[in-house]
């Protein structure tokens, strides 16, 4: 079969999806990666060996005559490549994908990933979003949500049926590629690390703000931020307020990588207190690599932490309290790190293996696919 794979980014196939790819591909799949053009958009062709296919997409915004031509474009793409399955994921390919699939007669699954701003901040484009999950809702066979409160969320709403929803633990992690090292190590000095675009929504101001605290309580502890600026729309950090902060010299600040596990492997605590997610991918990442975990106590990211067995939760947009965690983790003995760490380890593999997700995929793939409609 071809299999469409349809994202508002190329570096988001190629970072969160990429294990898809590659079930797909053995079970036999041709995959089709369609998403707007950026610097991993050759290396999804030449490194991944998809068919890479273009689409001019704007990702935040919500413009009716925009989105119609959107939605042309889609349908345009879906009626030339002829996939036999497309599956959708974030906000505009969830919505006008799956509105192009339905007119082009090609059956579409969605992936709620995470509800962003829809429901954080109640406004005319929130109310306008849901509306229009409501209607494009109607047509795909299968939703998966990462968690069980955004689908609780959904169907609160009535914006889907619940017969066609499936509950995924995330995107999974690769246990093997992201594991513990061999020998525990305590690192000099206790280093914090942050991984997350630089986004108001993620919590990163209550972060800078945390650190300050907590090197004011403990100097000389390390704390890191690892993600790429996004300053589109409202919810990003403005480059000369981010500037501003760093000037402060309590973060250092890490730039983006494509070697995640190399940074989470020199720290001591992975922190996200972020306002709302689907399930953090860095997070598994972390809690496979037998990392301890401070995050916040809300959808998404309270599922990867069982309070004060592999991590602590905090309370959201609350810095101080962000801060006497990060201390409680930081003033640990090492055996009881290391047991925080393993706890994680356990929790990775019992409960957000990538496998899972994986055969999940396969399965409604085959149901769905020429010859069963």
């Amino acid at each position: 079969m071809r299999v469409a794979i349809v994202i508002n980014t190329s570096w988001n196939i190629w970072n969160f999806r990429r294990s898809l790819v590659k079930a797909l591909q053995a079970a036999g799949h041709e995959v089709l990666a369609i998403a707007p053009p950026d610097a991993y958009s050759e290396r999804l062709e030449t490194e991944l060996g998809c068919r890479y296919v273009p689409i001019l997409m704007e990702n935040k915004g919500t413009n009716p005559v925009k989105d119609a031509q959107l939605t042309r474009r889609f349908y345009t793409i879906y009626r030339r490549e002829r996939p036999d399955v497309v599956l959708h994921y974030t906000i505009k390919p969830n919505i006008y994908g799956t509105l192009a699939a339905k007119l082009a007669g090609i059956p579409s699954v969605n992936n709620v990933s995470g509800l962003g701003t829809v429901f954080i901040v109640q406004n005319f484009v929130s109310r306008v979003a849901l509306s229009l999950y409501r209607f494009a809702f109607r047509f795909p066979k299968r939703v998966f949500f990462q968690n069980g409160d955004d689908r609780q969320l959904f169907l609160q709403h009535g914006l889907v049926r619940p017969d066609i929803t499936d509950l995924l633990p995330g995107s999974g992690v690769d246990t093997v590629r992201f594991r513990p090292a061999a020998e525990f190590v305590r690192q000099e000095p206790f280093t914090f690390l942050m991984i997350a675009r630089v986004l108001y929504e993620k919590g990163v101001e209550e972060y800078f703000e945390a650190a300050r605290l907590v090197r004011q309580a403990m100097p000389g502890t390390r704390v890191q931020l690892l993600g790429g600026l996004d300053e589109s729309g409202n919810i990003g950090v403005k480059r000369t307020v981010f500037d501003e902060w760093l000037r402060a010299g309590n973060i250092e600040y890490l730039g983006t990588s494509d070697n995640v596990a190399e940074h989470i492997q020199r720290a001591d605590c992975v922190v996200l207190p972020s306002y709302r997610e689907g399930t953090p991918k860095t997070l598994l990442e972390a809690a496979a690599m037998g990392k301890p975990i401070v995050t916040t106590d809300v959808p998404g990211c309270r599922e990867t932490v069982v309070d004060g067995v592999n991590g602590l939760l905090c309370h959201v947009r609350d810095a101080a309290d962000l801060a006497q965690k990060m201390l409680r983790v930081q003033g640990l003995a090492p055996a009881q790190l290391a047991a925080m760490g393993w706890a994680g380890r356990q929790l990775a593999e019992q409960k957000f293996d990538e496998q899972i997700v994986l055969n999940k995929y396969l399965q409604i793939v085959q149901a769905i696919g020429p010859g069963t409609r």
